[in-house]
């Protein structure tokens, strides 16, 4: 995020972040993506060491009291490595939220001060193979209370860090009869060396390689209630919580991609001659530059604007809604503008960019991703304009927004027209 948006702390703490990427060795992306790293627990305790995981969290638990601001521009700064980095580096805050928010000062003392010390990892374990995104519509794994206990059968898939990560932030129906299936969805922490929890797939990707992704299975495994996050059935509101950073560090991240792949492309074209000139100075290469720049400008004003909601959200100021409808609009800006802005800067590095000699072959591999998981884009745009039209019944609308004249459209002419 620019500069002038960041208080100090803000400023801060990106700088800080900015420095600890520049010293990222390259040999560990370059092992990551050549499939020699499985799960990057090197670069895990970089960040751990260094102090900048888990930045939102209360000091009690090792993180920095941090705004939502400060982190997001941290996930940016990471993005210029990837999206496999960047995924990598938010995990902990995805994961650590809804500890943070719902979780009891066991929980809190254990994972939360496990992420930010480096001693554990958390993934969270929500896509079911009969279900992408209508998650709960489809969701099938059950945790079935039995004395003093929950048996949890179910299969989760699409876990990135599943080969690798030391706990899972587990959704599961606990009450099948509830109407809707929402209200009967509680959320778990679940311990990966309990019995008969398994990994049974590593998959192998397109890009955004490293994390591990998986398919684990629960088969007759044994949880108590000290696992339960929040509320017995109250899962839904921790899944919601669970959805700001999940899909905020995703527009984040895509802005540090995007911003990378553009910044390559523009030096090689300030290099290289064509026609008698420099690359740069062709009008067809320096619209695309432009045309990227701003794209990317206007993508970091949104993610900007959710993530000053997000921070509204702690105290109490806006909606919940209002906040859900903002990181929808930044994740599915933001991986849209990264997607076209890699592709446009392979464009104009023409053939070396398709090679592996330059990371734009890699970084346009990653970023097809973003337009996927989180939500698919697709799901945002419902979010959208289910809380925008939420927003329109509202009878204060009007009111609250501004004074709008309808009538001196003949407003209500025409709408006796059309429907009546």
């Amino acid at each position: 995020m620019e500069d002038m948006l960041l208080n100090d702390k803000e400023r801060e703490i990106k700088y800080e972040v900015r420095k600890i990427v520049k010293e990222i060795p390259h040999d560990l992306i370059r092992k990551i993506e050549n499939e020699e790293i499985k799960f990057p627990r090197d670069f895990i305790k970089i960040i751990t060491e260094n102090h900048i995981a888990g930045l939102r969290f209360p000091e009690l638990y090792g993180g920095r009291n941090a705004s939502w601001i400060a982190e997001m521009s941290a996930v940016e700064e990471m993005g210029y490595l990837g999206f496999t980095l960047s995924c990598m580096y938010s995990l902990g805050s995805i994961v650590g939220e809804p500890i943070n928010k719902f979780g009891n000062r066991e929980q809190k003392e254990k994972y939360l001060k496990g992420i930010t010390s480096g001693e554990k990892y958390g993934a969270e374990a929500i896509t079911e193979p009969t279900g992408g995104s209508d998650l709960f519509g489809m969701m099938r794994t059950r945790a079935i209370k039995k004395g003093s206990k929950f048996i949890l059968n179910g299969q989760k898939r699409f876990v990135v860090g599943g080969n690798g990560a030391d706990f899972f932030v587990t959704y599961a129906i606990t009450d099948p009869d509830a109407k809707p299936i929402t209200r009967g969805i509680t959320a778990f922490v679940v311990d990966r060396d309990l019995p008969n929890l398994k990994v049974e797939t590593v998959y192998g990707l397109m890009g955004t390689r490293g994390g591990g992704t998986a398919r684990i299975v629960y088969k007759d495994v044994e949880i108590t209630e000290e696992n339960i996050i929040g509320e017995l059935n109250k899962g839904y509101d921790v899944f919601n919580i669970m959805m700001v950073p999940e899909r905020l560090t995703t527009a984040a991240g895509a802005l540090g991609v995007a911003m990378a792949a553009v910044e390559i492309a523009t030096d090689y074209a300030m290099k290289r001659e064509a026609f008698g000139n420099r690359l740069i100075e062709h009008e067809g290469i320096n619209f695309k530059i432009a045309e990227s720049v701003t794209a990317i400008e206007q993508a970091m004003g949104l993610v900007y604007m959710a993530s000053k909601s997000a921070d509204l959200l702690e105290q109490k100021k806006v909606s919940l809604s209002y906040v859900r409808k903002l990181v929808s609009m930044s994740k599915l800006n933001s991986t849209e503008v990264m997607w076209k802005v890699v592709n446009d800067a392979m464009q104009i590095m023409g053939g070396i960019g398709y090679t592996t000699i330059y990371p734009i072959e890699r970084l346009l591999r990653d970023s097809r991703l973003g337009m996927i998981w989180t939500g698919t884009n697709e799901v945002m745009k419902m979010i959208i304009q289910h809380e925008f039209i939420k927003e329109m019944k509202d009878p204060n609308y009007f009111s609250t927004k501004r004074d709008v004249q309808l009538d001196a459209l003949d407003f209500n002419l025409v709408e006796e027209k059309v429907y009546k």
